[in-house]
């Protein structure tokens, strides 16, 4: 086992350079990187103002920007040095943690995700709580009612919700409970009210809950078919195994067959990708689940960090969420030996 551990940890390091060589590069071909923009601005604004720090005494009429006052834009972003020279230092500053300071926010990139955290591990967690919460229970009574009249409806309900988009459903939501065209009972911005701060324990909690009521919903529904019938076929295909028929021939009840045999088994697909879905759900946004609802996650971040060019941002979260990846797929590999103690890694090698 140990051995399988620090081999796949040593086949994560080219992995994770060549994610971030391959990143590195296609950066260098977007068009409208920061120092274009900078000029674009600093042309716009001509004689007044200032930008980003840079004074617009750089710009020179209609004639633009100069060779070297470009050059000097250059060596603000590091651009002034071979991209190869570039790429080597940021993986060596990666290395200690080191993301740098966003071009845009003009904030540090480390401060700038623990600032938007809060709400994609909100978002997050809840919807893996609430999916795994409701798809396990759910999918193996389906599994045992298979073709069933509740088999049916349900399938019909979570197929439905399936096919409804999320932001789809985040809109209907905030029609009918947001004080759209009819029921104006849950908020639609935040994460907590203004006078949060002000409120006890007890209101705060219910505060922060009854914000999360419709971005949740509208993040979890979709989720919920796909668990519930992984969980219900993967129960299925065990109750028509043959150890099943031996545990009922030996006059067991069927509890006892289902939650003593089958359940050890089936519940191996379902366990096995519970780090990854885990771990993903702190670090994860959804884009128009936070843009609907108002809310400044990791989402919305990496978004606009892309629009705007903002490469420490967008090449720092990308090393550190790979990181986050590459070891949560270690940890689902290794659940496998948890949940099954038959299975070996070592027996392989």
């Amino acid at each position: 086992m140990l051995f399988y551990i620090l081999k796949r940890i040593g086949l994560m390091v080219p992995t994770l350079f060549g994610v971030m060589l391959l990143t590195f590069v296609v950066t260098q071909f977007v068009p409208g990187g920061p120092v274009e923009q900078l000029m674009s601005q600093m042309e716009g604004l001509g004689k007044g103002g200032e930008v980003s720090g840079v004074g617009t005494s750089m710009y020179r009429g209609d004639s633009g920007l100069d060779a070297g006052r470009v050059e000097q834009l250059k060596a603000l972003y590091g651009f002034d040095d071979p991209p190869i020279t570039r790429f080597l230092t940021m993986m060596k500053n990666y290395l200690v943690f080191d993301f740098g300071t966003s071009y845009y926010y003009h904030q540090s990139v480390v401060e700038l995700v623990v600032s938007r955290m809060p709400v994609s591990m909100s978002l997050g967690l809840w919807s893996f709580i609430i999916v795994y919460g409701v798809c396990i229970p759910l999918g193996i009574k389906k599994a045992v009612r298979d073709g069933s009249r509740f088999d049916v409806l349900s399938s019909t309900v979570i197929l439905v919700g399936y096919a409804i988009p999320g932001f789809v459903l985040a809109i209907v939501l905030i029609v009918l409970f947001g004080g759209g065209s009819f029921w104006n009972i849950f908020p639609l911005r935040g994460l907590v009210s203004d006078g949060w701060s002000e409120m006890n324990l007890i209101q705060k909690v219910l505060d922060y809950l009854w914000h999360m009521v419709l971005p949740i919903t509208s993040g979890a529904v979709g989720s919920l078919a796909v668990m519930t019938m992984l969980t219900k076929n993967s129960f299925l295909e065990e109750i028509r195994k043959q150890y099943v028929l031996t545990a009922r021939a030996k006059g067991l009840s069927e509890q006892q067959v289902l939650y003593k045999h089958v359940f050890r088994n089936g519940i191996i697909p379902i366990i096995t990708g519970f780090p990854g879905y885990f771990i993903g759900a702190f670090f994860t946004g959804s884009l128009l689940i936070e843009t609907i609802f108002s809310l400044d996650g990791m989402g919305l971040l990496a978004y606009q960090s892309v629009l705007n060019r903002d490469y420490p941002v967008v090449l720092g979260t990308l090393y550190f969420f790979t990181i986050i990846g590459l070891f949560s797929r270690l940890l689902s590999d290794l659940s496998y030996v948890v949940v099954d103690p038959r299975i070996s890694f070592d027996s392989s090698e």
